[in-house]
């Protein structure tokens, strides 16, 4: 009886605890999670008061709350949606890649922490959060602007390349050979399409299937099958977690939106409860000495970030101010960082202080690069385009720079996004996204 009370006042000092840290993140107008970490750091091991009654039942809740977050991540995009984007926004998912990948596996090796963890490493830098890129377009008013389909798009790529990628880092993390890595991926990627092609083919099947108009047989259907496919899915070394994207995928339509609805609030609450697990399972005296590591890291893959998004919105035809929002939106990291780096503390521990602090940095930062990148730029360019003008005494002055194009929805910093002929409305997708990670 001790130890259940003890755990009953453990949880719920946790989860009012969480609550208003959310509300006083919200206020800042920031993600509660560097909130939510730096709770974990303070009560978990080497904290100010480690919590010992409830670890066990906040690890279960920490699984929970990463499969309910790739599964509402996959109800918010459609198969044929998923197909598109790959199929246009390839190019700059490989950008994406060797800019923000390559970064984090050289830390890892001139850290000298093996491959293995160069690998994780990569992973943690690569991926922004789309969870906090939803909520900045949502509160900065740009749902409408033009970057945002390309922002999206950006981000449905690494989603996807997940379903890959989180396989063969879990077969290398089990040590297992080459032929069993191999067939580790080729389960993984025989999954991933076939759930696409059943998605794309009978999609509006396996949501009658699932439909409920009653919204506890619904709720209890798609978490019984979300939680069902991802342990099978951990079983065959795919993943919890692309097992719940997938799922996901495969529902859409009115099935889609009424799990959407009732699933967001416990997506909320198990996903908070797994960045303090994180927090909890990270001593605070280990990131001193990776603190300097981890912000030159964030300092090089956030600028690279920015790169990435300059490039995929200028395929796409945005103008100057659009390029420099989307790089400073897509500067963001968060929860898939801190999957990866969970899966990785048993091979390399260092990767998960590296990782808190490093996430703990961009999470921060991400809100004010989407602000404010593109006015910087902006007037860097003004000023240094002023610079020749002192080139001599004689010299003919420069002509002044040509004014950026005003209000079009892609030129708007904030406020409510416009509609002028040349920009697109709202995709239901952002939309959607805004509402779900909000």
């Amino acid at each position: 009886m001790h130890e259940t009370t003890a755990l009953l006042i453990e949880l719920g000092a946790i989860i009012l605890g969480l609550g208003i840290l959310g509300r006083l993140a919200g206020r800042v107008g920031f993600s509660p999670i560097p909130l939510y970490l730096v709770a974990g750091l303070a009560f978990g091991h080497g904290g100010l008061l480690p919590l010992n009654a409830s670890e066990e039942f906040v690890s279960t809740g920490a699984e929970i709350g990463v499969i309910l977050l790739l599964l509402l991540l996959g109800l918010e995009y459609s198969a044929s949606e998923l197909v598109t984007n790959l199929k246009t926004q390839y190019p700059s998912g490989i950008v994406d890649f060797v800019l923000n990948a390559v970064p984090g596996a050289v830390a890892a090796l001139v850290l000298g922490w093996g491959p293995v963890a160069a690998v994780a490493l990569a992973g943690v830098t690569w991926i922004s959060s789309s969870g906090v890129i939803a909520k900045v377009l949502g509160d900065l008013g740009r749902l409408g602007n033009r970057e945002t389909p390309v922002i999206l798009g950006v981000l449905v790529i690494e989603d996807l390349a997940m379903a890959v990628y989180l396989p063969l880092l879990t077969a290398l993390l089990a040590g297992l050979s080459l032929a069993g890595g191999s067939l580790t991926l080729l389960i993984a990627l025989g999954t991933v399409g076939a759930v696409l092609f059943v998605a794309l083919r009978h999609g509006r099947l396996i949501s009658r299937a699932v439909s409920s108009d009653n919204p506890e047989m619904l709720l209890l259907v798609v978490l019984g099958l979300t939680v069902l496919v991802a342990g099978v899915a951990q079983q065959l070394q795919v993943s919890a977690a692309v097992g719940a994207f997938l799922v996901g995928i495969a529902l859409s339509g009115e099935v889609a939106e009424g799990a959407h609805h009732l699933l967001a609030p416990m997506r909320d609450l198990f996903a908070a409860v797994f960045f303090v697990f994180f927090g909890l399972n990270t001593d605070p005296a280990a990131i001193p000495p990776v603190l300097v590591p981890a912000l030159i890291l964030a300092v090089i893959t956030a600028g690279t970030k920015v790169a990435t998004g300059w490039f995929a919105a200028r395929r796409a035809g945005v103008k100057t101010a659009g390029r420099w929002r989307t790089g400073g939106t897509l500067v963001a990291r968060g929860e898939f960082s801190i999957v990866i780096a969970g899966l990785a503390v048993g091979v390399e521990p260092r990767i998960g202080p590296l990782a808190t602090a490093y996430v703990l940095i961009l999470v921060i930062a991400g809100p004010l690069a989407a602000r404010f990148t593109e006015p910087v730029a902006r007037r860097l360019t003004r000023r240094f385009g002023r610079t020749p003008a002192t080139a001599g005494a004689g010299a003919t002055p420069p002509p002044a720079p040509t004014a950026e194009p005003q209000p079009a929805a892609d030129e708007a910093v904030a406020g409510p996004p416009q509609a002028p002929q040349d920009a697109p409305e709202a995709s239901p997708t952002a939309t959607d996204a805004a509402h779900t990670h909000g």
